[in-house]
């Protein structure tokens, strides 16, 4: 560290007094601070800190839920599932859901809303459970139809409540296999 004076009538070739440390003081001729900070440092610490975070901030990856749609495999191959264990949710225009246990000619279409829809999948599941005690590999089985004036909003909603319902299936989506009475019910 050196320090340097100037006197105003000895050497008149120095005009300014400097500290050389981090932080500079210049004083000109008319006695006024100038004062300098040396940034470096600093500029380095917040590169240092952006690049620590961004190395320990783990980002949030998608999550899919899987799906099963109907393929378009001859009517022979297709193996029916069981009417008493197959709960049929149809949504439908206007934030209207209906639904059903077992096959569309003999049920009782019964109108929901969105909140009461996950009680009523788990109160079906807990009852396909009693009825088939000891074999777990006949558990609830889920057709979600959305009707042609469902929204998509619906449908993702539809979906996070049959997964909140903490069903072992993938439910089944089947928008083209939708009879006059599931249409007729919705309108």
């Amino acid at each position: 560290m050196g320090i340097y004076y100037g006197i105003a009538g000895l050497c008149s070739s120095i005009k300014y007094l400097t500290l050389k440390t981090m932080a500079e003081l210049s004083i000109s001729q008319n006695k006024r601070v100038l004062p300098k900070v040396d940034l470096t440092a600093m500029v380095d610490l917040a590169f240092l800190l952006i690049t620590f975070f961004m190395l320990t901030t783990s980002l949030s990856k998608p999550v899919a839920m899987d799906i099963a749609k109907p393929d378009d495999s001859p009517e022979d191959l297709r193996q029916p599932w069981p009417a008493s264990r197959t709960l049929t949710l149809l949504l439908g225009a206007e934030n209207k859901i209906a639904w059903y246990m077992g096959e569309t000619q003999s049920a009782s279409l019964q109108l929901s809303t969105f909140s009461k829809i996950r009680k009523i999948i788990i109160d079906r599941k807990q009852f396909v459970a009693a009825s088939n005690p000891g074999d777990s590999r006949k558990s609830l089985n889920i057709i979600v139809k959305p009707l042609s004036g469902s929204t998509y909003k619906n449908f993702v909603d539809m979906m996070d409540e049959v997964n909140l319902a903490g069903l072992k299936s993938a439910p089944a989506i089947d928008d083209e296999h939708i009879t006059d009475k599931e249409r007729l019910f919705l309108k």
